[in-house]
């Protein structure tokens, strides 16, 4: 039990310093519990809440670059939906984000199958699979760039070797449906380790028992996969999906740095649109507003997607 300064004093002991008594507050339950997750609460509210606030107030408002607006309501709003070019956005956000999750999906589980085999170099091969996710996200896609260039393009030369195409190839970034194709392309590359490491420490945590129970029971390597492996994974697969599909749909770097949301706004989503008219068109408000305009739609993801991983 801590003795107090009084008791000390009349007990003829010297009365503890402010060094001592400082000290004596800070370990307090309820003072040392407040203390350790105000750095966290700061960090929040100058990082994330603030910034989420200011964004709010500008699409609500006719603010430009140097010229502070007033209050407009949803005028901002109702101007994005009657822009072509911002419906052409929400068309190509939900295609990029439905094709790239779907592909890193798929590709992820078949690629955290592989690595949990016992496979020689296990740990190099592993490092490897890395690279595109711990490589800066604007270096690489120069390096994308100028495989799909329209004139020096590898992929061209490559696949009109195997003959797989004619000569001279599609301009990858030139033609709509290929720009498409070329940043789902890099995307996928991007974010498929992340998929596959995710997936692996689920597979990691699958007992064996189980395994070699339905084995035992004459099931096959699919039986096994479908009917075992897949419901004990799940509850990680729902993690992974939620924060790839958010990732996904807040994909700036690639579109940026090959096609800059063209040819003719075919690949523009909502972070390239709201760059292009918030910051180099100077139009805060409607940049603003095309940010936050996914955000209701993704909150209501990550709200069912939160309920359905704490059911499983």
């Amino acid at each position: 039990m801590a003795v107090g300064p009084r008791v000390l004093e009349a007990a003829g002991f010297p009365r503890p310093g402010r060094l001592s008594r400082l000290r004596e507050w800070w370990e307090q339950e309820h003072v040392f519990g407040y203390g350790l997750i105000v750095p966290a609460i700061v960090l929040l509210v100058t990082l994330v809440a603030f910034p989420f606030g200011m964004a709010i107030w500008f699409s609500l408002s006719d603010y430009w670059v140097g010229s502070p607006g007033g209050f407009v309501g949803l005028t901002n709003y109702r101007d994005i939906l009657g822009n072509e070019t911002f419906r052409q956005t929400v068309q190509n956000s939900f295609v990029f984000t439905g094709i790239a999750v779907s592909l890193k999906m798929v590709l992820g589980i078949w690629l955290a199958m592989l690595l949990a085999r016992n496979l020689k170099f296990k740990r190099v091969i592993r490092g490897i699979v890395l690279l595109p996710f711990v490589i800066p996200t604007a270096l690489s896609t120069l390096a994308w760039l100028w495989m799909f260039d329209s004139l020096y393009s590898v992929v061209n030369w490559t696949a009109i070797r195997l003959h797989l195409i004619n000569a001279p190839g599609p301009n990858w970034l030139g033609q709509s449906t290929y720009a498409m194709a070329a940043v789902i392309t890099v995307n996928v590359w991007r974010g498929l380790p992340f998929f596959a490491i995710t997936v692996l420490a689920g597979l990691m945590a699958v007992p064996r028992e189980y395994m070699e129970a339905a084995e035992v029971d004459g099931a096959t390597s699919w039986d096994r996969f479908w009917h075992v492996t897949l419901p004990l994974i799940k509850p990680v697969l729902a993690v992974v999906i939620l924060f790839s599909t958010i990732f996904t749909f807040g994909d700036f770097n690639i579109v940026q740095v090959l096609t800059r949301g063209g040819p003719i706004n075919t690949t523009h989503l909502f972070a390239t649109l709201a760059y292009q008219v918030g910051l180099q068109g100077g139009n805060l408000g409607q940049g603003a507003a095309i940010s936050l305009f996914i955000f209701p739609l993704l909150a209501l993801v990550v709200f069912f997607q939160l309920q359905y991983v704490r059911k499983e």
